[in-house]
């Protein structure tokens, strides 16, 4: 992936013989669209993160090859297009929310103890815990840093969502080997440690747009769905996903005890028998905990139940744009939306 953040365009119908995906589509019309100002949050990105120390830059080197696939900065200015226009305040705001969500990226290795990420080895494994610790507040500091050029309100919108996300997470901590978390529960943990930074990203690209408090709300709404819908279809991949395609490392949920909705679910289902054995998989999870569950996941609809609640969740995010005048940017917004579920399965 190249310093423009997404793949180049595609032709419309085929590369080098083969079909486009779906995701590939969607990408190089985000590219088309916005692709010029995605390059340009990358050089503020990029500007921002200059170092003069040699070991700093290795890490931050490093932390290129694993940063995905730009969901929060493409929100940001797909919302800004969509209400009006995409503006330099839109563009050092892509970077600083791209830089919160690495930081949180660089953290919840540490904690999840992952080894992998997008296929190459994560900060803690490359170095060691505080490596990865110190290099997460170097970015959160410099995130900062950039947002106080904006303005106050973007600084304080951001900090919120930010304290948000360490509340969601720090509240998953400590539910930790809880098998009676309920779904209210499950939801709120989300809502912070995933929906926080979407809808902000959304709602801040309509505010400095110049929309009206009911339109960035239902952006922020949209942002808020869709965070939720990412983050089930994530948990589903923890489970029935495959290490060598997703690129990172898996079930690291079920190691850490932390109950997600598909087992949740599954936990609910079950009867008395079942359940009590279902929660002493998740008390003391053995090595092969996945592999005894799966069976469990698909008689039950655990899978299916939890996928279709991410689907309810990304049709929510869609009607929640039928207030702005149609344009390719509101067209992207509501096909990513539908994107972020397909992995679920």
């Amino acid at each position: 992936m190249t310093a423009a953040t997404i793949p180049a365009p595609a032709p419309p119908s085929v590369r080098g013989g083969e079909p486009r995906s779906p995701e590939a589509a969607l990408l190089a019309d985000v590219d088309r669209l916005i692709g010029e100002d995605l390059a340009a949050c990358e050089r503020l990105y990029a500007e921002e993160l200059a170092s003069a120390h040699p070991a700093v830059r290795d890490v931050r080197d490093h932390v290129a090859k694993y940063r995905g696939k730009r969901l929060r900065p493409i929100l940001t200015l797909l919302a800004g297009a969509a209400c009006g226009g995409v503006n330099g305040k839109h563009r050092t705001l892509a970077a600083v929310l791209e830089m919160v969500h690495v930081a949180t990226l660089v953290h919840d290795d540490v904690l999840d103890g992952a080894d992998v990420r997008r296929h190459v080895a994560t900060v803690h494994s490359r170095w060691n815990p505080r490596t990865a610790v110190l290099f997460g507040d170097f970015l959160f500091t410099h995130a900062f840093h950039l947002a106080a050029t904006v303005d106050a309100a973007a600084c304080r919108a951001i900090g919120a969502a930010t304290n948000a996300v360490c509340e969601g997470e720090l509240t998953q901590i400590h539910e930790r080997g809880n098998v009676d978390l309920t779904e209210a529960e499950y939801f709120r943990i989300v809502a912070g440690k995933t929906a926080a930074l979407t809808a902000v990203a959304a709602e801040l690209g309509a505010v400095h747009a110049g929309a009206d408090a009911a339109t960035a709300a239902a952006l922020r709404g949209y942002g808020e769905d869709l965070g939720v819908a990412f983050q089930i279809a994530d948990d589903l991949l923890d489970l029935v996903g495959e290490e060598g395609r997703v690129g990172k490392t898996l079930g690291s949920d079920l190691v850490e005890k932390k109950l997600t909705l598909p087992i949740i679910r599954l936990r609910d289902r079950l009867q008395n028998g079942d359940a009590q054995e279902v929660k002493a998989l998740l008390t003391a999870p053995p090595a092969d905990a996945r592999d005894r569950l799966m069976p469990l996941l698909e008689g039950a609809g655990a899978l299916d139940s939890a996928a279709a609640t991410a689907r309810e969740r990304a049709a929510a995010a869609v009607d929640r744009l039928d207030g702005l005048p149609d344009s390719e940017a509101k067209s992207l917004l509501k096909r990513l939306a539908r994107f972020s579920v397909r992995r679920t399965r």
